[in-house]
This record gives structure tokens, C-alpha cells and sequence, in this order.
């Protein structure tokens, strides 16, 4: 169990790193880069949803309307990410998209870690 989760918690750790690299050289002057980091994020997209599907199914019993709302607000995440890097790159705005990304995260990490099989920082 606790392996299946430290997994998908360094996936998704990578995954926000690599968004906000990407965005950084997409920014700067590095167009060749940044397709490069966005291509390797979309590959980490796919391990996200993989490795959070593998816990949702394994745990799913437990709470699956949580579980499953969990579930989508991850995939929000994702979506909100990934339109975020296009929209920058096309120069268009993302202030919208960031506080929809923001409220997404924030609301994912919190079922996460709120869950039953989530990590109780407190003790």
C-alpha cells in the first residue's frame, strides 16, 4: 500500500516540477527546451493518471465516492497544466486557468492527504 502511494506521490511531485520548468523556458528564449520538458510532462501526465488509477482501484472499496471525486479534481489538475503551457505559449491569457488550477490542487492535496490512505502530518 504505502509503496503504491509514495509512487504516485513522487509522479505528481515530478509532474509540478517539470510544469513549472517548462513554463520558465517558455518564457525565456528557449523554445527547442521547452517543447522538450513539455513532451517528457506529458509523459509524466500519463504516469500520474496510471499510478493514481492503480490506488483508486486498490482503494476505491474503502470510500469510492471520495476516492472518486479525488480522482477527477487530479484530472482537472492536469488539464489545467497542460492549458496553462498552451496558452502561454500561444500568448494568451492564463489568469483564469491559474486560480482554476490553484483551487484544483489545493482541493486535490486535500482530499489526498485527507483520504485513508493519505498521511496524517500531525502525529
Amino acid at each position: 500500500m504505502l509503496d503504491n502511494t509514495h509512487l504516485h506521490i513522487t509522479t505528481w511531485v515530478l509532474g509540478i516540477v517539470l510544469f513549472f520548468i517548462a513554463l520558465a523556458l517558455m518564457k525565456g528564449a528557449n523554445a527547442k527546451g521547452a517543447k522538450i520538458v513539455h513532451m517528457i510532462l506529458r509523459l509524466m501526465y500519463v504516469l500520474i493518471i496510471f499510478t493514481g488509477g492503480w490506488l483508486f482501484f486498490q482503494f476505491s472499496s474503502i470510500d469510492a465516492a471520495l476516492y472518486g471525486v479525488k480522482f477527477l479534481l487530479g484530472i482537472l489538475v492536469i488539464g489545467f497544466m497542460e492549458m496553462i503551457l498552451v496558452r502561454t505559449k500561444k500568448h494568451k491569457s492564463v489568469k483564469v486557468m491559474w486560480i482554476l488550477f490553484v483551487i484544483a490542487l489545493l482541493a486535490t492535496l486535500y482530499f489526498g492527504f485527507s483520504l485513508p490512505i493519505g498521511f496524517d502530518f500531525l502525529r
